[in-house]
């Protein structure tokens, strides 16, 4: 468990290392290509579209944000079924190996990306590579007991929050280092002001290669039926060609309830500008603490609770914090209901990522870890892909309120779901 927490710690920081770099990096890339290039293309559509929607322009860079990376979430969406069955063929640890080293590999190029399109392509390949969430996940399935499931989830969602509290911390920290301050002749290399974000990314993501290939043990060696098992489909297909309705529901789940929480992330900053007139510096601790409190949830309560709860009881109790935490943000005009708020969605999504996860592992069977465990992050990384950009429309569209009130009424489909799933056996 302590090698694949630190391999799933380490892929976090370096894939949100950027994301407080993203505004100025648009601003790097507009002023060195202009409105002429392929990024000035992509920009005119978004003022066409925000001026045709009434949204305000200074949001376009936001909404721009979010389609990138929705471009990432929907390379996910297609190729973590693809690791996850290439998983339960070979076995985990050459695939962590192989989609490792290819988001190793993207942050090299982003790295030496002197243009927009090579830094769209450092994007492009490291959603490709995204395998290793599933993997991990698999992996966990693997080497924890059926009654230990949800513990050992809770385990990989703390990583995960701790990954988005040093990612970005770091990002800002090194944002100001800038090697053509020093050196304006690597511009020719494609060095940029980012470079050295990009350079420690790569530099995590070999640490983490080298840390899977000597400490990560195999967890899962393939049967026949794995070995026999049918390629990968489209996942949508393959949603609907899962026989067990509780299997497909769970994931249906899911999916419905990351559309409806994934828009947080990209309006957050501007529901704390906007009623509590926050500064930059006064928003990267909102996110800190909702990171707080993610890693809280999943490293203690989640493994103190759902043993008591189960599993289905406890991500029934997940739904329902996160839908109140959203209805009541969407009317949280002061410090005090902000925050808390936000700290009852956050217990919220971090009891669901457990729960959720571990009922479906206790649903399927050990040769269908991987193939399934692709699957529901496949469909959570599709909603992940649209959630936040109809968020962005609704805020600048009808306001926060109309948002988060959406949002909460999203949830209360997967909430009303959850209540007709069975109780796995243990």
């Amino acid at each position: 468990m302590g090698v694949i927490f630190l391999t799933l710690y380490l892929d976090l920081i370096g894939f949100s290392l950027f994301f407080p770099l993203f505004p100025a990096m648009l601003d790097y890339y507009l002023g060195r290509e202009g409105h002429g290039g392929a990024l000035g293309w992509l920009l005119g559509h978004f003022d066409t579209l925000a001026r045709a929607w009434n949204i305000d322009q200074s949001a376009t860079a936001v909404l721009f944000a979010g389609v990138i990376g929705s471009l990432y979430s929907l390379l996910q969406f297609l190729f973590a079924p693809v690791w996850g069955a290439r998983s339960d063929r070979v076995g985990r640890r050459p695939v962590l190996r192989l989609t490792i080293a290819g988001t190793t590999a993207s942050y090299a190029i982003w790295a030496f990306s002197g243009s927009f399109l090579l830094f769209l392509l450092s994007r492009i390949v490291a959603g490709i590579a995204s395998g290793n969430l599933s993997v991990a996940t698999a992996a966990v399935s693997d080497i924890t007991t059926r009654a230990d499931r949800a513990k050992g989830m809770g385990l990989i969602g703390a990583a995960f929050g701790l990954g988005f509290i040093t990612g970005p911390a770091l990002g800002g920290l090194t944002a100001h280092w800038n090697l053509l301050d020093r050196w304006p002749g690597l511009a020719a290399c494609g060095v940029n002001p980012f470079t050295v974000p990009a350079l420690i990314a790569f530099a995590l993501g070999l640490l983490n290669l080298l840390w899977v290939q000597r400490r990560f043990a195999e967890t899962y060696t393939p049967g026949l039926a794995a070995a026999s098992a049918e390629r990968p489909r489209h996942p949508l297909r393959a949603l609907l060609a899962i026989p067990a309705a509780h299997v497909r529901r769970v994931i249906l789940i899911n999916a419905l309830f990351i559309l409806g929480f994934s828009g947080l992330e990209l309006t957050l900053g501007f529901l704390a500008a906007e009623r509590l007139h926050y500064t930059p510096r006064e928003l990267t601790l909102v996110f800190v603490y909702t990171g707080v409190v993610s890693v809280l949830t999943q490293g203690f309560l989640v493994r103190r609770l759902v043993p008591r709860l189960g599993e289905k009881h406890a991500g029934t109790l997940g739904l329902a914090c996160a839908c109140a935490g959203m209805a009541w943000l969407a009317f949280a005009h002061t410090p005090a209901t902000v925050y808390a708020s936000l700290g009852l969605a956050s217990v919220g999504s971090g009891f669901c990522y457990a729960a959720l996860s571990a009922l479906l592992s206790l649903y399927v069977g050990e040769d269908e870890q991987g193939r399934l465990m692709g699957l529901f992050r496949a469909l959570g990384s599709l909603t992940r892909a649209i959630g936040p950009v109809c968020a962005g429309v609704l805020y600048w569209r009808f306001g926060s309120t109309a948002c988060y009130a959406a949002a909460a009424a999203v949830i209360l489909a997967p909430l009303a779901l959850a209540l007709t799933l069975p109780t796995p056996r243990k």
